[in-house]
C-alpha cells in the first residue's frame, strides 16, 4: 500500500472508532499524502467541510510547541540551561513555601510534585477542565500553582496540563511585553521561520499562553513544526532556531506509561512522548487523536486531526503504526 491508501484507510474506518477531520503526511520535506473530511454537526452549527487551509485545535499537541519555545529563548540567550534548569522555578508564590525547591527542568519532565488530575470527561475530579473552563479558567498558571504538593519535586512523574501552564507563564515574563510580546516571539521566531503561516495561539483572560492545550493550525502548519524537530531545529530554509540537540532534550526519557494504546506502552521526555518501536521517534499527541509522529529515521512527519475517544484509541493508533512502516527507513 501507498501512504495516501494508508490515509484512505485510517478516514474510512469504522465511526465508532472515531473520526479523521484532516491529515498530511511529509516524507523529506515533501507532501505525499493528505486528507480531509468535515467538522460534524454540533448544536453551535451545521457540518462544515475541511481543506488544507482549515484550521484545528492543536490540544495537547500544543505542549510541543512549549518545548520549542524554551528551546527559542536559550537560543536568543534568554535562558541558561546550566543556571535557569536545574534552579528553582521564578513563581514569586512559591518562595518561602514547600514548593520553593521546584525547578523549570522538573516542569518540562512533568515531575514537580503537584497535585493535578488530567482528566478530560468527570469535571466532579477534573483539575484540567477546571483550569481550562472553570475556576482556574481566568489565570490558568495561578490555579496551577496554588494546587498542594504531594511529592518530592523530581520524584514522581505526573503528565500535567497545569505545569505547562506554570511554564508558559514564566516564559512569559521572561518574554516580556505581556500578551502581545509572547505573540510578537512566538509568531517572529517560530511560526514564520517554519512556514506556520496558518497558526494562532491563544491565551487565558491574564494573557498567559496557554501552551497545554491551544494552538489552532492547519495539518500541513503542524507537520512543518514537526519537520522543524525531525531537522534538530533547523527550518527548511536552513536556517537554525532552536539549539542543536535539541531534539535530543525532547526526547530524553523521563517516564513510561504502559498505555494498552501500543503493545510497547509510550515513552515521555520533555514535553514530548516517544513510541518505543520507532528508534529515534519523537510525537506530539493531544486529546481525542491529535498527533504529530516525527520519524527521523524514515525521513517522515505524520499529523492526525481528529475526534477519537479515548476507548477507542488503539485502533486509530495502529492504523497509525502500519503508515509509519510504510516508509522504509532510509539507507
Amino acid at each position: 500500500m501507498t501512504p495516501q491508501s494508508r490515509v484512505d484507510a485510517i478516514f474510512e474506518r469504522p465511526a465508532e472508532q472515531g473520526i479523521s477531520l484532516a491529515m498530511a503526511v511529509m516524507h523529506r520535506g515533501v507532501v505525499v499524502a493528505e486528507r480531509y473530511g468535515a467538522q460534524p454537526e454540533t448544536l453551535f452549527g451545521p457540518a462544515v467541510d475541511l481543506s488544507a487551509d482549515s484550521t484545528l485545535i492543536s490540544w495537547s499537541t500544543a505542549k510541543s510547541i512549549t518545548h520549542a519555545l524554551v528551546g527559542l529563548l536559550v537560543m536568543d540567550g534568554m535562558l541558561d540551561p546550566e543556571r535557569d534548569f536545574d534552579a528553582p522555578a521564578d513563581v514569586p508564590q512559591w518562595r518561602g513555601t514547600d514548593k520553593q525547591h521546584i525547578t523549570l527542568l522538573d516542569l518540562l519532565e512533568m515531575r514537580p510534585g503537584l497535585e493535578f488530575v488530567e482528566d478530560y470527561v468527570d469535571d466532579e475530579t477534573s483539575h484540567c477542565i477546571a483550569m481550562l473552563f472553570g475556576e482556574g479558567a481566568h489565570d490558568h498558571a495561578a490555579y496551577a500553582a496554588a494546587l498542594p504538593l504531594v511529592h518530592e519535586p523530581g520524584t514522581f512523574w505526573n503528565y500535567s496540563s497545569g505545569t505547562t501552564n506554570i511554564i508558559t507563564e514564566i516564559l512569559g515574563r521572561v518574554i516580556g511585553g505581556g500578551r502581545s510580546g509572547m505573540e510578537t516571539y512566538l509568531r517572529e521566531r517560530l511560526f514564520e521561520p517554519c512556514g506556520m503561516h496558518s497558526a494562532v495561539p491563544k491565551f487565558d483572560e491574564v494573557g498567559t499562553f496557554v501552551g497545554s492545550s491551544f494552538v489552532y493550525a492547519t495539518a500541513r502548519d503542524f507537520a512543518r513544526f514537526g519537520e522543524l524537530y525531525r531537522r534538530d531545529g533547523v527550518t527548511e530554509s536552513g536556517e537554525r532556531i532552536l539549539p542543536s540537540g535539541w531534539a535530543d532534550h525532547g526526547r530524553t526519557f523521563v517516564a513510561h506509561d504502559p498505555t494498552d494504546d501500543l503493545d510497547t506502552g509510550l515513552d515521555y521526555g520533555r514535553h514530548w512522548w516517544m513510541w518505543p518501536e520507532f528508534r529515534g521517534s519523537i510525537a506530539a499527541h493531544g486529546y481525542e487523536g491529535q498527533y504529530i509522529l516525527v520519524m527521523p529515521d524514515r525521513e517522515l512527519t505524520v499529523v492526525h486531526l481528529g475526534k477519537t475517544s479515548a476507548a477507542v484509541r488503539r485502533p486509530l493508533l495502529g492504523l497509525l503504526r502500519e503508515l509509519i512502516h510504510e516508509v522504509p527507513v532510509s539507507a
